[in-house]
């Protein structure tokens, strides 16, 4: 979908009760998780894809929960000015996204040098640092997900992702040796 496509966009628009918080804050972070770009209070825009429509449904669902009120438009801009600006502004926001998911991916092999240099070649370490790696992997799923314009990031993103697989098959290999060699100093079979 290239600068200035004639991409439909669905905007929301959403009014809660001030108390209880926690209903606004859920709503927030449901839009937060599928991506939507947030326009001004209350009001949000995801490409009208159907990618965001689980999304957007679990959000208009906690607004009728916390008694609340939403408007769902189609719209699409005026001009290729303004679709171009939009998707400018839809694409930094992903930019953001991959930005805090690289740093995370570079925190997770810095931990893995950690254990590395510590020597800590564990079971339950590995398996910890499994889940981790799991997250990532869903997390780049869901934010490939909704890049729908792909973001010049998301490609050091993916190789980011790449050495993290490859980081963590190094540090596999050595608690299994490392566990190999203690069970033969102790005579053992694994």
């Amino acid at each position: 979908m290239g600068e200035g496509s004639a991409i439909r966009w669905v905007v929301l628009i959403v009014r809660l009760p001030a108390q209880p918080s926690r209903h606004r804050v859920a709503v927030w972070r449901e839009l937060r998780k599928v991506g939507a770009l947030s326009l001004g209070q209350g009001v949000w825009a995801v490409p009208d894809v159907p990618v965001f429509a689980d999304g957007v449904q679990r959000a208009l669902e906690l607004v009728e929960r916390a008694q609340g009120e939403s408007v769902v438009l189609r719209a699409a801009g005026r001009g290729p000015q303004d679709a171009a600006r939009f998707e400018a502004m839809y694409t930094a926001a992903r930019e953001e996204d991959w930005a805090e998911f690289t740093a995370d991916c570079g925190k997770y092999t810095g931990e893995l040098d950690k254990e590395i240099g510590k020597a800590k070649f564990t079971l339950a370490e590995l398996e910890e640092e499994e889940q981790s790696l799991e997250r990532l992997r869903r997390w780049h799923r869901d934010l490939k997900a909704r890049d729908v314009f792909g973001a010049p990031s998301s490609g050091e993103a993916e190789r980011e992702l790449a050495e993290c697989v490859r980081r963590f098959e190094d540090y596999s290999d050595r608690v299994f040796a490392h566990m190999h060699a203690f069970a033969r100093s102790e005579g053992r079979a694994l």
